[in-house]
């Protein structure tokens, strides 16, 4: 074993989207850059997602960091050169409480951000069954296809002269130095992007914070229409789900119904929705369960709610599985995770599930206040940063 590995300006651990975000913003600051990843390749959470970047759902904080995300999302694509669409998302409202809801988001965001559809409108964009009143398109939202953009991203960045090294796990971090399993890495800054193993380095900080992990159930299916499905598609189940539309005063009427009317639905935490990969095949998913140590064991009725609501929704009898899995992301109290363990270290996680949406927004700020630049950072992270 090596006894150092050298040194960087900024050492990154992790690299999934929120470690590959810190390591292209300090890139593009000038710095060099080191990435530690205990993995050949990334392969949690940020490949097993939707590729959906939905800024528009965001609220507050969070929405400054999507569009912002989603400017470097486009910028990335063609520097790295992946797969990515502004195809936007539809959202499709099965319930006039549902459509109300869109209505007031519209009204709340203008018609730029929110365009209201009518039922025929809506099929026109998207193959759906019967039973639709109506939705809303965004058309600021971008899809990617995660299990390409996240190594293309990496690939990028190791041309750019990020010094990677995988399969090499942090034991310990400490102020200008990490500790891995091939030698001492020093450097001027360190970025912890672990995610819900932050547990793993900072087990008081994650206790503190709430950090539990969030488990998926999502599947790969054949889309079942000859038609390509352009944009990203959400429901009414997912109107609970983001903050955007935490202020439309229809909300609790919606949530209240669907908790009455599909209390099995509520409890699994079903978000449903769907993307198109590249190759024609539709994400489908998900569902939330939490647990700091979650269960290895996947009961079947999660994977066969998912099928059958998204086959109701897609109006046919059966979908024809290519893939299942499940993703794991950190999920505690707040929707982000910025902590000053350590002088000149950060520990940075995506709390709420929007890492692919708004990790890129999030990296500067970060970066702002761990090298000390003159951007003042949104309070919200500056109280987080304690």
């Amino acid at each position: 074993m090596n006894d150092t590995l050298g040194s960087a300006d900024v050492v990154v651990v992790g690299a999934g989207i929120v470690g590959l975000a810190h390591a292209y913003e300090a890139l593009e600051r000038g710095l060099s850059v080191a990435i530690v990843e205990r993995d050949e390749r990334a392969t949690g959470a940020s490949v097993r997602n939707f590729g959906h970047a939905c800024a528009t759902a965001q609220d507050g904080v969070a929405l400054g960091y999507g569009l912002e995300a989603r400017a470097r999302w486009i910028k990335l694509a063609e520097q790295a050169g992946f797969w990515l669409r502004r195809s936007g998302t539809v959202m499709v409202a099965r319930a006039e409480d549902e459509l109300a809801v869109l209505t007031e988001f519209q009204q709340l965001r203008g018609d730029d951000e929110v365009r209201l559809l009518g039922a025929a409108q809506v099929a026109e964009r998207v193959p759906v069954g019967p039973g639709v009143v109506g939705g809303a398109w965004l058309p600021d939202d971008v899809r990617v296809d995660p299990r390409e953009c996240v190594p293309a991203i990496a690939r990028h960045l190791a041309e750019r002269g990020v010094r990677f090294h995988w399969a090499t796990t942090a034991h310990a971090i400490e102020p200008g130095l990490v500790r891995t399993s091939r030698g001492e890495l020093r450097a001027g800054a360190i970025v912890l992007a672990a995610g819900h193993d932050l547990d793993r380095h900072y087990p008081e900080l994650a206790a503190e914070s709430g950090v539990r992990r969030c488990v998926l159930r999502m599947l790969r299916v054949d889309n079942p229409h000859p038609r390509p499905i352009e944009p990203a598609v959400q429901t009414g189940f997912s109107l609970l789900r983001y903050d955007g539309f935490a202020a439309c005063p229809s909300l609790p009427e919606v949530r209240e119904r669907l908790t009455r009317e599909y209390p099995e639905l509520i409890g699994i935490g079903l978000n449903l929705m769907f993307t198109q990969r590249p190759d024609g095949t539709l994400t489908i998913g998900d569902t939330h369960t939490y647990d700091v140590s979650p269960a290895p064991f996947d009961p079947e009725e999660l994977d066969a709610a998912v099928l059958r609501e998204t086959a109701q929704l897609l109006g046919v009898q059966r979908l024809t599985v290519r893939e299942r899995w499940r993703g794991v992301y950190a999920s505690g109290v707040r929707p982000y995770l910025v902590a000053a363990p350590a002088e000149g270290v950060r520990a940075v996680s995506v709390t709420s599930g929007i890492g692919m949406t708004t990790a890129l927004g999030l990296a500067p700020a970060v970066l702002d206040g761990l090298l000390g630049g003159t951007v003042q950072q949104p309070a919200e992270l500056a109280a987080l940063c304690g």
